[in-house]
C-alpha cells in the first residue's frame, strides 16, 4: 500500500490490518494504541455523556465507530466518493438520519477527543479544521498529560471559537446541550 495515495471509504472497507487507520481527505492517518489512563477518561466521558443524553434524542458512541464524512458537492452516498473516515474517541449524533449500520454518515453533534503523546497535531490541528469545515457544531480535547481541556464552539459564520481553556479545576459545560457538564476535578483523578 502506497502512503502516499489517496485512498476512499470504499478502499477502506477491503482493508484488514491489525492497527486501527483513519482516512482524512484521502489520505492514510494510523492510531495510536490507546493508554489505560486514555480508556478510564474515555470511559468516564461516555458514562456522563450517556447518562444525560438518555433524557434526549441523541445518541453517544464510542470508537471503534466511524464517521464518514463527504465532500458536499459530490454524492453522500457512493462509498468510493467519500474520502475521509474518522473514529473520533466519543461523538454525539442527533440527527438519527445520519446513522447506519456502518456508524455515521455525516456530521455528529459532539466530537471528543483525548490527547495521546505523538497525537497532538493530528488532534489540535488537522482534526479541528476537518470538524469546523464539515460543521461539528462543538468539538472538545481533553489532555490528561497537562490536565486540561479544549472547547471548540461552532459560530454563526462557521467558524470555530475557543471559548475557554479549561484546567483540573473547573467544570466545562456544553454550549449547546443546557446543563451538559463535565467535572475535570473527576475525570484527571484516573
Amino acid at each position: 500500500m502506497d502512503l502516499n495515495g489517496t485512498y476512499s471509504y470504499a478502499d477502506y472497507l477491503t482493508w484488514r490490518f491489525e492497527q486501527t487507520l483513519e482516512i482524512i481527505k484521502g489520505k492514510i492517518l494510523p492510531m495510536a494504541a490507546l493508554s489505560r489512563r486514555h480508556q478510564k477518561i474515555s470511559s468516564f466521558l461516555h458514562g456522563n455523556l450517556y447518562i444525560f443524553f438518555e433524557k434526549h434524542l441523541c445518541d453517544v458512541y464510542a470508537a471503534p465507530f466511524d464517521v464518514r464524512l463527504f465532500d458536499k458537492n459530490k454524492s453522500i452516498k457512493a462509498n468510493k466518493d467519500i474520502f475521509t473516515v474518522i473514529q473520533p474517541d466519543i461523538c454525539v449524533v442527533c440527527d438519527e438520519s445520519k446513522l447506519d449500520d456502518a456508524g455515521c454518515l455525516g456530521s455528529p453533534d459532539v466530537i471528543i477527543e483525548i490527547l495521546l503523546l505523538g497525537n497532538s497535531k493530528k488532534e489540535m490541528k488537522i482534526k479541528k479544521d476537518l470538524y469546523e469545515e464539515n460543521g461539528v457544531r462543538e468539538y472538545w480535547i481533553f489532555d490528561p498529560e497537562h490536565e486540561s481541556a479544549l472547547k471548540f464552539v461552532l459560530s454563526e459564520n462557521n467558524l470555530y471559537e475557543t471559548t475557554k481553556i479549561y484546567s483540573n479545576e473547573d467544570i466545562l459545560d456544553s454550549s449547546i446541550f443546557e446543563g451538559l457538564q463535565i467535572n475535570l476535578e473527576k475525570l484527571f483523578v484516573y
